[in-house]
């Protein structure tokens, strides 16, 4: 016969609240903890989280649904999200759905049947239809990095159109005039905050706008590869090039090796995170850095505060712009 909670308690001579209280994730003295754990081990006691969320209405489980699981910004932060969140006694369901509108709705759909206490998401569908049927259950989402105009739920951001705008204004401030930009696609909430500070640092400078210094990607190695060799091809004149994350910043370095243009004797450019990347190339690429530690750390916190303090929470929605930093390198040249 299975071992029960009451066996752990006549065990260990403690009291169920106590140990309730250590399986929820809950507070317990330090001498009383290796006493459960050691009857757990002793007893082979499983916990049946199936009955428990059934009697609960919780399964201490959070559904997290990104566009690209192999993207380095994604991936990152889902480390340091489980990280957090496990130590609080939950666990992670991660879905990949490939940037694509109905693999996310399908995705949260499933999440929904497995009765998950709260979603994070940095979405695809910008109308966020996906995300309404389980708002309506009155649970949590959390959005990374995305607004949602059509929904009303915490989010945490980083300061994109700053980010491109301290950019650019890096290379205005060492005498470029001709910058290129390999931005993201155009229905993308980060991509259009990020074109917006391309157009405001080069407005503010008294610099003319040019179309054909402007590359719409589409966050891929391929698309930064592309993106590089149609800016260069169309734009001779061309002195430096913001390339707008990290994958299309991988692919134009790759443009660069390909067409054999020294950076930055030829061509400046600044790239968007991995600093490891960035130290690996040659010469060290300068680069926009997000704070993907503390991104994790906040989206973690705000999800707990709902599922821990329901009770006592304003109601009020939490918006947190995060800043990014430009790392220095030895990609950019200075112009006479």
């Amino acid at each position: 016969m299975a071992a029960t909670m009451k066996d752990i308690a006549r065990r260990t001579g403690l009291g169920l609240a106590t140990i309730s209280s250590y399986f929820n994730g809950g507070n317990v003295r330090e001498k009383n903890r290796i006493k459960i754990e050691e009857a757990i081990e002793e007893l082979h006691y499983e916990v049946n989280e199936v009955a428990r969320g059934l009697k609960t209405n919780a399964t201490r489980t959070i559904g997290v649904v990104i566009p690209e699981l192999n993207n380095t910004f994604c991936a990152e932060i889902i480390t340091g999200m489980e990280d957090v969140l496990r130590s609080h006694g939950y666990a992670t369901i991660v879905c990949d759905c490939r940037t694509d509108k109905k693999l996310e709705r399908e995705a949260v759909e499933f999440l929904i049947r497995r009765r998950v206490d709260g979603i994070i998401n940095m979405p695809v569908d910008e109308e966020g239809n996906h995300l309404k049927r389980f708002q309506k259950m009155g649970k949590p989402i959390v959005l990374i990095d995305r607004k949602i105009q059509g929904i009303d739920c915490d989010s945490v951001l980083v300061d994109n159109k700053k980010a491109a705008e301290d950019a650019v204004r890096y290379f205005i401030g060492r005498g470029h005039r001709n910058i290129g930009i390999i931005g993201g696609p155009e229905e993308v909430f980060t991509a259009q905050e990020r074109m917006a500070g391309y157009y405001k640092a080069l407005e503010s400078a008294g610099i003319p706008v040019r179309e054909s210094l402007i590359w719409h990607g589409d966050y891929t190695i391929q698309g930064g590869v592309r993106g590089l060799e149609e800016l260069v091809q169309n734009n001779p004149e061309m002195t430096a090039v913001f390339v707008t994350n990290y994958e299309m910043t991988m692919g134009a370095m790759i443009g660069v090796n390909e067409l054999g243009i020294r950076i930055p004797e030829q061509l400046s450019m600044i790239g968007f995170d991995n600093l490891q990347f960035a130290r690996a190339c040659n010469p060290k690429l300068t680069i926009v850095a997000q704070p993907t530690d503390g991104i994790a750390r906040e989206v973690a916190k705000v999800m707990l505060n709902h599922l821990e303090n329901a009770g006592e929470t304003s109601g009020e929605l939490f918006s947190e712009k995060l800043e990014t930093e430009i790392i220095a390198g030895k990609s950019v040249r200075v112009l006479a």
